[in-house]
């Protein structure tokens, strides 16, 4: 029951803290506390650090404050606790890819070559972030923070692209979009694991682990520096090869296969479980309550910005209900994803957002907190929550806008417009986020006016 209620909109349960209590069932169920309706605290600070955690292809419910039954993520219900959870966060794309470009630029997927490709998977020079395009990074860089990018990168592959030539003054991570994670192998069928542009040994940790580890040391160091810093922390966990902390045979029998020529093994079509699964994101809730437990200690906490994110829906093992649909899929499920806020200098904790947020009005967001000006030369897509957030305004009001090569999708307010094949479907999402009452013949009209504006909208973007 509370696995359902917590995918609706109107949802305002969380799952308290609790680390040894029972089984998972009764904690959820007997451990329950009420979020409040988000409100604005006006007040003043200055500029925070941000701290962006983007995780790899979770699903919808694949945390226990999101209503997952099996699944216990203490340390993101914790993180979703002492600020805002957001029930309606989307990403921009319905893959990898496409969603970060929309971060990293603030624009749509489809204004740069970079966010054509489903998902960025060959070295070329048109497939990535160009270096004289502004980011979230080289704008705030401008002002004055320092910045890194440690993790999946994903906006291109060398020698053509690079986090380095794009406003992060430090990169640890891979270019491509998912490795072993033991071996560091890539669909490529090449090691992909660089400290900046250079390829560097690997220690045969798990790859989230190595991650968190570089986060917490950066986190340490940055205070020293006496500045503000911005830390995109882009973990690949839960993505496929399923592998969770301690499968080393699977690895081997993987990278075999990669380095005998087989780099669709990566894909690892023919593995995982659940328990496999669950195991993962586990280990990811660990590892983001590590680096988190470093911004304590090390005094950056209070203002401190942190959002929590994930780059799209979840895949074979996630758990999305109510929702349908899955990554790669204009659907809810494909699309909708789990959404947290804390800046306790600034936000009340124990909050929820009904709030529709997509992943480039987090790049708005972010550079209007941090008094950074978008280039008006390329201008943002995303809608700043700064006043919705800060100043007790009205959230946003704009039609959000998504494209693959096979689907269209636009929602505006209470309704969305897809199309998954060759005919039109319309839903009031907040009623019906599980997709199955089709209203397009009760509401013609509305259809009319939301698909002529996805083709306006698309009408401006490049073409696939």
């Amino acid at each position: 029951m509370i696995g359902a209620l917590a995918g609706a909109a109107a949802v305002t349960a969380l799952p308290a803290e609790s680390a040894t209590a029972g089984t998972k069932a009764a904690e959820t169920e007997a451990a329950v506390t009420k979020e409040t309706p988000f409100r604005a605290r006006p007040g003043s600070s200055k500029r925070p650090n941000i701290l962006f955690i983007l995780a790899d292809d979770l699903g919808w419910a694949d945390l226990s404050s999101y209503g997952s039954p099996e699944i216990r993520t203490p340390n993101l219900d914790r993180l979703a606790r002492s600020g805002v959870r957001f029930t309606q966060g989307y990403s921009a794309g319905a893959v990898c890819s496409p969603t970060r470009v929309a971060l990293y630029t603030g624009r749509l997927p489809g204004r740069t070559p970079g966010g054509l490709p489903e998902p960025i998977g060959s070295v070329n020079e048109r497939d990535g972030i160009p270096a004289t395009h502004p980011t979230l990074a080289s704008l705030l860089k401008k002002t004055g923070y320092a910045t890194a990018l440690i993790g999946k990168w994903h906006g291109g592959f060398l020698p053509n692209f690079s986090p380095l030539r794009t406003g992060w003054d430090y990169f640890f991570g891979n270019y491509s979009g998912g490795v072993d994670y033991y071996s560091k192998y890539s669909h490529t069928g090449k090691y992909d694991l660089f400290e900046g542009e250079t390829e560097v040994p690997d220690d045969g940790r798990y790859y989230t682990d190595v991650i968190a580890d570089k986060a917490e040391d950066w986190i340490t160091k940055a205070k020293k520096q006496g500045k503000p810093w911005l830390l995109n922390l882009n973990f690949t966990s839960p993505h496929w090869p399923w592998e969770a902390p301690g499968d080393r045979k699977i690895s081997e029998e993987i990278t075999a296969k990669i380095k005998a020529g087989n780099t669709q093994a990566i894909f690892h079509n023919d593995g995982g479980s659940l328990e496999t699964y669950t195991k993962m994101v586990e280990n990811l809730d660990a590892r983001i309550g590590q680096v988190l437990n470093a911004l304590r200690r090390s005094g950056q906490e209070e203002n401190t910005l942190v959002v929590f994110a994930s780059d799209n829906g979840g895949e074979r093992f996630s758990y999305n209900w109510p929702l349908t649909g899955n990554k790669g899929s204009l659907s809810e499920g494909g699309i909708r994803v789990p959404t947290i806020l804390r800046w306790p200098a600034r936000i009340r904790s124990g909050q929820v957002s009904h709030e529709p947020v997509v992943t480039h009005d987090w790049t708005a967001t972010l550079l209007e907190i941090a008094g950074a000006a978008p280039s008006p030369d390329h201008p943002l897509d995303g809608a700043s929550f700064a006043g919705y957030l800060l100043r007790g305004a009205d959230a946003p009001e704009r039609d959000i806008f998504w494209r693959t090569r096979a689907n269209r999708a636009l929602r505006r307010g209470k309704w969305k417009y897809l199309r998954l094949s060759t005919s039109d479907a319309l839903y009031d999402v907040e009623a019906d986020p599980r997709e199955q009452a089709n209203l397009a013949a009760k509401h013609p009209q509305i259809v009319a006016e939301l698909r002529a504006k996805w083709e306006q909208i698309n009408a401006g973007l490049l073409s696939y």
